[in-house]
């Protein structure tokens, strides 16, 4: 809403701030209330500017600034502050004629997109938006060359080489976030539900074609950063099928980098000498409910 005496607080949600428009006249009354008791956050941060010849007091800030605070649902990240007007004594009055007043303030950005990819090249559309605003997480999974230093010219392989994948998200403004394959499963189709279908990685981050006795498929450990997460693969065709193009399609997603790894957000390899899941980060029982697939 346009900041007016009916609507006297203006939110924009951008893509790295918040910037809060307040109409001085903030009751209604007529009585125009001084910027210098206007601040916003738990950090008290000021107006842009504090002069009272304006009609309007604005405020611009970064998501994480002026104490903001951040909430996450499975769906969305909201960040959280506030305005507040504290009113003062005017010159040497002790007495003031209006109350003071909080106004919550939130900004929702879309936790989840679409990846849509080919071999090589992904590409990606937004599912979800608000009315406030939208901002989006840019993943990306791409088949790199043997040392991981650059994209994979080609995508064709021979059986006995290894497919080096990586998967990759744009964290932007957000907090720092950690990347996980939830999932990833390969077809004969661009359907990730066609038959046949083979599941690489399952239950919520468990690479399981390396569960297998004659493969060596396995995360990379340690990430080069917490955004990015690098697997291995062993080239595979399907049985009794003499098509040579194959279709994976992985489900990623993020948390915060500061959050633990958990069953529901991790990345587990099958270590065949000692026989046991292991972890890229975290501790070693997050693993368990691969070999079981009880996992969240």
């Amino acid at each position: 809403q346009a900041a007016a005496p009916l609507h006297p607080v203006a939110v924009q949600c951008q893509e790295a701030q918040v910037m809060v428009t307040v109409h001085r006249d903030l009751f209604g009354t007529g009585r125009l209330v001084r910027a210098a008791e206007l601040s916003l956050g738990s950090a008290g941060c000021w107006p842009g500017t504090r002069s009272d010849a304006e009609s309007t007091v604005t405020f611009v800030a970064g998501l994480h600034e002026c104490g903001s605070t951040l909430e996450m649902t499975p769906d969305s990240f909201i960040y959280k502050t506030s305005l507040s007007y504290k009113p003062t004594p005017s010159g040497n009055l002790v007495i003031v004629r209006t109350n003071p007043a909080v106004v919550p303030i939130e900004c929702h950005y879309p936790r989840k997109s679409n990846v849509s990819s080919s071999a090589v090249r992904p590409t990606w559309a937004p599912f979800r938006s608000t009315l406030l605003a939208e901002e989006k997480l840019m993943f990306s999974l791409r088949l790199m060359n043997d040392d991981w230093s650059s994209e994979r010219l080609s995508n064709g392989f021979q059986l006995g080489e290894s497919l080096h994948l990586q998967a990759d998200v744009a964290a932007g403004n957000h907090i720092p976030l950690r990347l996980f394959v939830d999932d990833c499963v390969a077809t004969l189709s661009p359907d990730r539900n066609s038959s046949p279908r083979y599941a690489l990685v399952d239950h919520s981050g468990c690479l399981v074609d390396g569960r297998l006795d004659d493969t060596t498929s396995a995360f990379i450990s340690p990430r080069p950063r917490q955004e990015t997460l690098q697997f291995m693969v062993d080239a595979f065709r399907f049985a009794g099928d003499e098509r040579n193009l194959i279709y994976i399609t992985c489900h990623l997603k993020v948390s915060p980098a500061d959050q633990a790894p958990n069953p529901l957000n991790k990345a587990c390899s099958f270590n065949k000498a000692s026989s046991l899941w292991a972890p890229v980060e975290g501790t070693g029982d997050i693993c368990s409910c691969c070999e079981t697939g009880n996992c969240p």
